[in-house]
């Protein structure tokens, strides 16, 4: 991202976490990133200390001296924040990290031909290692995606999606790692129910399943993972019997569509037809 001055509107843990990546894979990064807070000074002084970025908190000060604004704050706050940015923004490229706020919702509020971009990060970010979904809209050049390349791969890998896609599957890969959390510490509370302490039950748990998603990442097949696992008729397979009485597949399907009907407002009865 060369000659590349990153504006952050928002100074959250998603926002930190962008910031945190581009300067690990570049070091000189941090005299080009701007974070701002108009509420916190205390999270602002915090950021420059930590990674000795300029901050602020006038952010329509900053945006000429911009060429990529990330707008990493909640998404009820889009509409007061987009109404002023699209008196300030020339050729500026806008990036949003927040749920619901997709390429095209952007390009209605800001000026003709800006180029926007909607990235669905996860909390892995935070370690480099989110898997973020991202759809774009209509006026990027070549220079932006590269511009939108970089901000990707410093915090993980990605997947180009359509607004819909992105939409839809951020149940999948946003909130399904609190999904993933919660079925280990049904693990680790069965752990403890036989007598073992938490300290030790988290730490089996926690290799387990870090060890388990290895496996399957090198695998690339879930099912063949499951089935290497799974004798017929042995203990495993007992194990997974009682799941599938109590419909295990068909309860994750379930939370899946509330996270998608919760995040979408309106929009009741997801169906995942839509995405084949």
């Amino acid at each position: 991202m060369t000659n590349q001055k990153v504006l952050f509107i928002g100074a959250g843990r998603m926002a930190e976490a962008i910031a945190a990546g581009l300067i690990h894979t570049n070091a000189s990064m941090n005299e080009r990133i701007v974070m701002t807070n108009q509420r916190d000074k205390k999270r602002l002084a915090e950021l420059k200390e930590k990674y000795v970025v300029d901050v602020t908190q006038d952010w329509e000060a900053e945006v000429k001296n911009a060429t990529t604004i990330v707008l990493a704050m909640p998404p009820e706050v889009h509409d007061e924040v987009l109404e002023k940015l699209s008196k300030l923004v020339t050729n500026q490229f806008v990036i949003t990290v927040a749920a619901g706020i997709g390429p095209s919702y952007l390009e209605e509020r800001l000026p003709a031909h800006t180029a926007v971009a909607w990235i669905m990060p996860n909390t892995a970010a935070t370690i480099g290692e989110s898997i973020s979904l991202y759809a774009v809209g209509s006026s990027l050049s070549e220079s932006h995606k590269q511009a939108l390349t970089v901000i990707l791969n410093s915090i993980g890998s990605s997947q180009l999606c359509t607004e819909d896609e992105v939409r839809y599957l951020t149940a999948i890969t946003g909130s399904a790692p609190a999904f993933v959390a919660y079925f280990s510490e049904a693990l680790i509370d069965s752990a403890m129910s036989y007598g073992v302490s938490k300290e030790l039950a988290q730490k089996l748990v926690v290799q387990m399943m870090s060890g388990s998603a290895n496996l399957i990442k090198h695998a690339a097949n879930p099912s063949a993972v499951r089935k290497q696992v799974t004798t017929p008729g042995g203990a495993t397979a007992e194990g997974l019997k009682v799941m599938e009485q109590h419909r295990f597949k068909e309860m994750i399907h379930r939370a899946v569509d509330a996270t998608n009907s919760k995040a979408n407002g309106s929009i009741k009865g997801v169906k995942r037809e839509r995405l084949i």
